[in-house]
């Protein structure tokens, strides 16, 4: 009796962490966030943006997403007490005018696709990080510097290191890119 309690025990246990491991990137979550960004308005949910993306535009876009690196890690976060991958795009977006979708994954469908071989700063970069095992787009990020092809930098929210930027092409990222988009 007590083996069979244990084991169910452990059961639950692993469900739960499946749970949680699953929910990472608002991966599977199909509701929009109603959080707040740290200017405590909530970024534009149903007017098209009207705002041109201009190089003046890309370069505030850059400086406001530095703005947040350090600012932890946290699921469905789109504020300075924490953030994920898409809250840190939806966040910078909306302060900035421009609607965007919340999830990586229709972050993803905005926008042209380009090559590796075209990416510029203000480009969005998307991964699948195996994150579930579900081969979809769990993670993106905004390339920020590029330094030569071989040194293209973005930033993204690490789920263990929070708001940082990384170099595109270190094997881990080139391990699990997916797409890039040029927005707007």
């Amino acid at each position: 009796m007590l083996k069979s309690v244990q084991i169910m025990l452990i059961r639950a246990l692993m469900l739960l962490c499946v749970v949680i491991f699953l929910d990472s990137c608002k991966l599977f979550r199909r509701k929009e966030n109603t959080a707040t960004t740290s200017s405590g308005k909530y970024p534009p949910k149903s007017t098209p943006a009207k705002k041109s993306y201009s190089s003046k535009t890309i370069n505030e876009v850059v400086s406001l997403a530095r703005s947040y690196t350090g600012v932890p890690y946290r699921a469905g976060g789109v504020d300075a007490n924490g953030m994920d991958c898409s809250g840190l795009l939806y966040c910078v977006y909306g302060q900035l005018g421009f609607q965007i979708p919340r999830i990586s994954w229709q972050q993803s469908e905005v926008g042209r696709e380009i090559s590796v071989d075209e990416l510029k700063v203000g480009d969005w970069v998307f991964f699948v990080t195996n994150k579930g095992g579900t081969g979809s787009i769990n993670h993106a990020g905004i390339i920020t510097e590029y330094r030569n092809t071989k040194e293209v930098f973005f930033i993204h929210a690490s789920s263990s290191k929070g708001i940082r930027e990384d170099n595109l092409f270190s094997k881990y990222w080139m391990g699990c890119f997916a797409k890039a988009m040029r927005p707007f």
